[in-house]
């Protein structure tokens, strides 16, 4: 009797895409990509998901407008009109930040042009979307926004807890006037803690969190069943020639 095998569930494609750029590919944790505004501008959660969220819009709409034009663009010029529609995109969004939110505009400074320079958005255009579809493209280009977004929150929610004692100061320059009230107060502090709220305390932050994620993995995989591959049976038919 032929033995029958189960083959194990593929995830599908966009999902693989939405595990590499939330988790295993991670901009921040893993490609260790942006690290300079990512150390910089975390010092509080206010400051980090104004960030966190511009550099999402331009990475979603880079990746869009790359995916759309990659047929039409010469190999031999490809990385200067990537930049060039990067710069685009991030003088529209610095642009509106300035115009609705010029609190915030002032609080993130140089480090919001310079999302122009960030390794993952350049990355992703030459890497992933200019060589996929535009759902795709825009996909990728959301989970891995969102997963550079998510450590910038979890990175600047500590820093603050740590530093002053509260968590979304200054809420009202990203959400306007209402938001104001939103600011919760952990607890008081005489001074602030400030290796927590300088650039090194971020580094020494990001430094736990990388090595969280490596304990995490190692206790997934360690824990995961080993898959026994079963030996497969071929059989031969042997024809008689008289």
């Amino acid at each position: 009797m032929a033995n029958t095998t189960l083959a194990p569930t593929v995830p599908g494609e966009y999902q693989q895409i939405a595990i590499q750029g939330l988790w295993k590919n991670n901009p921040g944790l893993v490609q260790l990509l942006g690290l300079c505004p990512l150390l910089a501008v975390t010092a509080t959660l206010t400051n980090a998901l104004g960030l966190g969220l511009a550099t999402l819009i331009v990475l979603v709409g880079s990746n869009v407008l790359v995916s759309l034009i990659k047929n039409y663009v010469p190999k031999e010029i490809r990385i200067p009109i990537f930049v060039m529609i990067i710069a685009a995109l991030v003088t529209s969004v610095q642009l509106l930040i300035n115009a609705y939110a010029y609190g915030l505009y002032l609080s993130l400074g140089i480090f919001l042009p310079l999302i122009v320079t960030n390794c993952v958005i350049i990355g992703r255009a030459e890497a992933f979307a200019s060589r996929n579809s535009v759902v795709k493209a825009a996909f990728d280009g959301l989970m891995m926004g969102l997963g550079f977004l998510a450590v910038l929150a979890v990175l600047g929610a500590t820093r603050e807890v740590l530093g002053q004692g509260t968590l979304f100061d200054g809420a009202d320059l990203l959400l306007g006037d209402w938001a104001a009230g939103l600011t919760v107060h952990l607890w008081q502090l005489e001074t602030s803690f400030l290796l927590a709220m300088l650039p090194p305390g971020a580094f020494i932050a990001m430094g736990f969190l990388i090595a969280l994620k490596n304990v995490i993995d190692k206790k997934v995989a360690d824990s995961a069943p080993q898959q026994q591959q079963e030996p497969v049976v071929t059989r031969a038919r042997i024809t008689k020639v008289s």
